[in-house]
């Protein structure tokens, strides 16, 4: 009897966890056989965002609501900006929801792997999971915010075009780039918590840095390709279009947008591969 359970012991076959050696050795495969934690992630930080809060989801459209209040005071009514040929408050709300949306997913995704440290430190899981699971919990925010957009929209008598079937495309975008800097400055502020502490400063250098306020058109045509590096510049000026129907926008900022946030995020996940066999040592 004493053979036979030994015999059976031995025959349990051992699975070693361990870092990649190859550059190319990503397993991100492992994303979908742990797609289940990653609903779990994400519906904690849902739970979480609206626990003991007074007035909870409406949040989402209050503070783009009053962003959108000062800006037509400022840049329309003071500054004369121009808009485009659309109603100011329009066209700043329809530009700050893809930018909210980004902002959030970026301040959570910088601090997920650090504020699961309990986790990092004790259960192996793939680690990617943790910025990727930040960038999705905000989609709630921005659907609820896109309602109130529709219904200004529906105020001003505006009607979306064709464009709006390729919206998708530019929230999905809005997603990549968010994700493609977490990726970078995640593994950063796991060893320099500076980054976390400068990320609210950086965003709002990073408004006025993009197309919110105002259109793409106002940057001058030399600067314009140098403008588009930001990729924040090409998805706000798509989206945009792609909802409220303006003119066909230039196309390069867009291309070149979309070209950057990819290399970003094709570098930020092997960055964040390579150096997540750290985390448990330095978090």
């Amino acid at each position: 009897m004493i053979a036979s359970e030994t015999k059976s012991a031995m025959d349990i076959p051992v699975i070693r966890i361990g870092p990649s050696t190859s550059w190319l050795a990503l397993r991100l495969s492992e994303l979908w056989d742990y797609r289940e934690l990653l609903y779990f992630f994400v519906w904690r930080d849902v739970k979480v965002r609206y626990k003991q809060t007074a007035i909870g989801a409406a949040w989402s459209v209050i503070q783009p609501l009053m962003t959108m209040i000062v800006f037509t005071v400022v840049f329309d009514k003071f500054a004369k900006m121009p808009s485009d040929g659309l109603p100011y408050p329009i066209f700043a709300y329809a530009a700050l929801l893809p930018w909210n949306y980004f902002t959030k997913s970026l301040n959570g995704g910088i601090g997920s792997v650090v504020g699961n440290a309990n986790l990092v430190t004790k259960v192996y899981f793939p680690r990617l999971l943790l910025p990727v699971s930040a960038t999705l919990p905000g989609i709630i925010d921005f659907a609820i915010s896109f309602v109130f957009l529709l219904i200004m929209m529906a105020w001003y008598g505006i009607l979306p075009t064709w464009g709006i079937l390729l919206l998708p495309c530019f929230i999905l975008l809005t997603m990549l780039t968010a994700l493609s800097v977490s990726l970078w400055l995640s593994v950063i502020n796991v060893k320099y918590r500076d980054v976390g502490q400068a990320t609210s400063f950086l965003v709002q250098l990073w408004l006025f840095a993009s197309p919110v306020a105002y259109p793409v058109s106002v940057v001058p045509e030399k600067w314009r390709a140098l403008y588009s590096l930001n990729p924040m510049a090409g998805v706000i000026e798509g989206f945009r279009w792609a909802l409220l129907g303006k003119q066909m926008p230039d196309l390069i900022p867009i291309v070149i947008s979309i070209a950057v946030v990819l290399l970003l995020l094709a570098g930020g996940i092997i960055f964040f591969k390579r150096m997540e066999k750290t985390f448990a040592d330095v978090v």
